[in-house]
């Protein structure tokens, strides 16, 4: 099997949503995001052979976005294109899939990554409203047309934005998250003090300009929009709960992870194609691990065994893994999880004690409640911050771990030789 090694990679400003990209559409965004990346890297676009590309706010317009991309990009049009979308692991599913491809030897060089135009959610009707306008169109008669006008209500014609809650479960992510915090007894001035290091974690790397060589200006915009530097463990406390607003709530916008607009591409190859364009590998994806358990034996804990799995197959200890990166969708989620990954888990007795992680080692450039969170475009991000980070440092091993709606869950294990 061929070593599959990252090239480089790009992605746009991650932006609050409403502000900065409120106009610009996902097709756009990604459009930006591929044709940015592969001009940064001086990709040779004829040699550029598949395209894996995902978001999670689906547009039913282009069932497969990331042959659209395609198409309306200086990519060649005999590029293969593979569209993913899996919540928030969307991105490392398509690290998953386009490294397959390559460890198999099908394809030798080849660009993956995802993007979130949260800004611009396609709209649905409700489930009656839709039921009306298929019937009035399958109606073939005038009267069974005038019948079914009978039955029309006006507020068949408000839409609707994507509903935040779990289609199995009818929970908010939130709501599940402070569940968990509740039965991890982790408390809010934990989840506040880490978010806090986030900020300023997020914040020296924007002044240290660690993100220059990652970041594709968007028109003027050429910086995240999330960061705040300037935030204190006072500030964060005095925001009030939002998911459980009863004196028992923990979870606020400051612990919480932003709606966020914005799109993140990396580029994969084989070691030989990489050797052949004269390029040297910044890192190697080692191994993905994905892990899946019963939402309510909570939603956001599938990290819990995915990176027991990773750490597991590739022999690793903690002390082993120079630098983390753990997906901050919540505070108290990455909280919880490393209590698991510390002292193991009653509802999963086989996981083995893997360790604490360091804070020194843990998410040294800022996490997603700082920098924001564009679901498919997360993954990207990571990978491409953790590969430059560990050779930004002459570190080894990088391991990356994200939660995921739908309670599942990605490890990814990154190298450098």
């Amino acid at each position: 099997m061929k070593k599959v090694a990252i090239l480089g990679g790009r992605r746009t400003p991650f932006v609050k949503a409403g502000t900065s990209f409120k106009d610009v559409s996902l097709l756009d965004l990604a459009k930006l995001n591929v044709e940015g990346t592969v001009e940064a890297l001086g990709l040779p676009v004829e040699q550029i052979e598949e395209l894996v590309y995902g978001t999670v706010l689906l547009n039913p317009r282009y069932p497969n976005l990331a042959r659209e991309i395609v198409l309306r990009t200086k990519l060649s049009n005999q590029t293969n294109a593979h569209f993913v979308s899996n919540n928030c692991i969307t991105g490392l599913v398509a690290a998953s899939v386009l490294s397959d491809s390559i460890r198999s030897g099908r394809v030798s060089l080849g660009l993956a990554g995802g993007v979130e135009a949260m800004s611009k959610p396609t709209l649905t009707l409700s489930n009656q409203a839709e039921a009306f306008f298929l019937n009035f169109n399958y109606a073939k008669s005038l009267a069974e047309k005038l019948k079914l006008l009978s039955t029309f209500r006006p507020n068949f014609l408000f839409p609707k934005a994507p509903s935040p809650k779990e289609p199995s479960t009818g929970l908010t992510m939130g709501q599940h998250c402070e569940l968990t915090t509740k039965e991890f007894n982790i408390s809010r001035e934990a989840q506040d003090h880490l978010a806090l290091n986030s900020h300023l974690n997020a914040s020296k790397a924007i002044s240290d300009n660690l993100f220059q060589d990652e970041i594709l200006p968007v028109g003027k915009v050429t910086a995240d929009n999330l960061v705040r530097g300037n935030t204190t463990m006072e500030k964060l406390s005095a925001l009030k709960p939002v998911f459980d607003r009863s004196e028992r709530g923990t979870l606020t916008a400051g612990n919480s992870s932003a709606l966020t607009d914005g799109a993140s591409c990396f580029c994969l190859a084989s070691e030989e194609k990489a050797r052949e364009l004269g390029r040297e590998p910044i890192a190697f994806i080692e191994d993905i691990q994905f892990a899946a358990i019963n939402p309510n034996d909570g939603l956001l804990m599938a990290p819990a065994l995915a990176m027991n799995q990773l750490f597991e197959k590739n022999n690793l200890t903690m002390d082993q893994v120079d630098l983390f990166e753990v997906h901050e969708a919540f505070a108290a989620q990455v909280l919880a999880n490393m209590d698991v990954w510390e002292n193991s888990w009653y509802k999963f007795p086989q996981l083995k004690k893997l360790g604490k992680i360091p804070v020194e080692k843990l998410n040294l450039n800022g996490g997603s409640l700082a920098l924001g969170h564009p679901f498919a475009a997360t993954g990207g991000r990571l990978i491409i911050s953790l590969a430059n980070e560990l050779k930004r440092k002459n570190l080894k091993t990088g391991v990356i771990s994200v939660c995921a709606a739908g309670a599942m869950a990605a490890a990814v294990l990154i190298k450098r030789y």
